[in-house]
């Protein structure tokens, strides 16, 4: 049994000294993914508040099934697609990663790297886009992503393997100087 889930039990038995910890051991993951979403650190940090102030809510209506981090990111998603609908659209999310990128000479290629990573994460559908956030950036299981989206576990499976191997052409193509392959096919259409 995980710290998480004998706090939450805890919590069903009226225990509520115990949301403190739960929330102190959630939070700075929370706080990660919610900066990935949102457009500055300030939108970001209200997006992770009002995912706990939710939690605080509605955990009486959580059933514990040993999937509390996929509920987390479930209400997480929401309040960030939410908070994202009142803002404006032309602040964009690469404002923020512009705004991580560090300058210094030392660093240079690494800015350019993650330069071209935010570029080829920026081809990629949000569906895709989010898949791979909650699997290598947050490190959330199969089953996990599957209860966060609601597709079945093969269905994530089989979208995250596309999904890396269309990152990966498109980063290939890239670094070798021509187009991408979502240009090109575009292309093609013109």
């Amino acid at each position: 049994m995980t710290r998480e889930d004998h706090l939450i039990r805890q919590l069903k038995k009226g225990r509520q000294e115990c949301l403190d910890e739960l929330i102190a051991l959630s939070y700075p993951a929370v706080l990660r993914y919610c900066l990935w979403h949102m457009p500055d650190r300030e939108s970001a940090q209200d997006a992770a508040q009002e995912t706990f102030l939710k939690l605080v809510r509605f955990i009486g209506q959580y059933e514990h099934r040993g999937h509390f981090r996929a509920y987390l990111y479930r209400i997480a998603a929401n309040t960030c697609a939410d908070m994202l609908r009142r803002i404006p659209p032309e602040t964009a999310l690469s404002e923020e990663i512009s705004a991580r990128l560090c300058y210094s000479e030392k660093e240079l290629q690494a800015a350019e790297d993650r330069q071209q990573l935010a570029h080829a994460l920026a081809c990629l559908d949000n569906g895709s886009r989010e898949m791979l956030l909650l699997r290598y950036g947050q490190e959330l299981t199969f089953r996990e992503i599957a209860v966060v989206t609601g597709l079945p576990i093969r269905t994530v499976q089989t979208r995250l393997r596309r999904t890396l191997d269309r990152l990966r052409r498109t980063l290939a193509a890239e670094e070798k100087g021509g187009t991408t392959p979502h240009e090109h096919k575009t292309s093609h259409k013109e």
